[in-house]
């Protein structure tokens, strides 16, 4: 019988693939014969001989004969010791122990407090924008048609002239749009003020808040809407917005909180009032 030159018999080594670097010549010349599609017909070229090259080597690896290396064997006295389990077992805390809370926050306020709150910032809100509109704009229905625009078209192409006058479709739409995000940023409020530092809520929704949301305006308004960008006065905007906090924020870190439902028996969760098995 005949020996065969690329047997291994060695029991002290283990072959493998000899390493090469084949496969990734021949992935980036597959790369670059696509990424000429989108720029020049030389790079394509370029990454077709890439990519040939890189498969010509690659088969080369494998025929006729896988190239492999020996790599030898870690003698049975250095190989790592077996994991002995123990016998324990995990302590587990229970909602209360230790003040552990089952979530974060254990308590929330309620969220007639947002709706409230919410109702309270639209309307300072909305006395800020119109005071400006009127000392400024010399028309109270600037800033409302502007806030329309977001869901008329005709306004949100209308010249500042426009703009400045009286629309019932408009003051409709503004009214709409406007009370209903005060109230869900109010019921946002609620989720979000009792997660921050504790005593300083109101500073947070107030005044920290409103800034990061107006600076997001600002910084993307002219890439989703760059008319309404151009009409807008981020100075009264920013005042509205600390308005809206100021009085949204206080009045709900001012609620008192109400613990969270998953704290809560699941007869307290139903509403339902068990009888003491002692009682008649």
């Amino acid at each position: 019988m005949a020996h065969d030159p690329h047997s291994h018999s060695d029991e002290n080594s283990v072959e493998l693939p000899t390493p090469t670097a084949w496969p990734l010549i021949t992935a980036f010349g597959i790369f670059l014969l696509f990424f000429g599609l989108v720029t020049t017909v030389v790079i394509s070229l370029l990454g077709l001989l890439c990519a040939t090259i890189g498969g010509i080597g690659w088969f080369s690896d494998v025929f006729p004969h896988p190239k492999h290396e020996p790599f030898p064997i870690r003698p049975k006295d250095q190989w790592p010791q077996p994991i002995s389990p123990e016998g324990r077992s995990v302590s587990h805390l229970h909602v209360g122990e230790h003040g552990h809370r089952e979530q974060y926050p254990a308590a929330a306020h309620p969220y007639a407090a947002g709706f409230v709150g919410g109702i309270l910032g639209a309307l300072v809100m909305a006395a800020i924008a119109c005071a400006w509109g009127v000392l400024v704009d010399k028309s109270i229905w600037y800033p409302i048609n502007l806030l329309a625009a977001v869901g008329v078209p005709s306004l949100a192409a209308a010249d500042v002239e426009t703009l400045k006058v009286f629309s019932m479709v408009g003051l409709v739409v503004a009214v709409i749009t406007h009370f209903t995000t005060a109230v869900l940023v109010g019921l946002l409020y609620t989720v979000i003020l009792p997660m921050l530092p504790a005593k300083r809520e109101w500073i947070w929704g107030g005044i920290i808040i409103p800034i990061i949301w107006t600076g997001l305006m600002w910084a993307t308004l002219g890439l989703i809407s760059p008319a309404m960008n151009a009409k807008i006065e981020w100075l009264p905007f920013l005042l509205s917005q600390l308005g809206f906090g100021l009085v949204c924020g206080l009045y709900v870190a001012r609620s008192v909180r109400i613990s969270t439902q998953r704290t809560w028996s699941v007869a307290a969760r139903l509403g339902v009032e068990a009888q003491h098995p002692g009682e008649k």
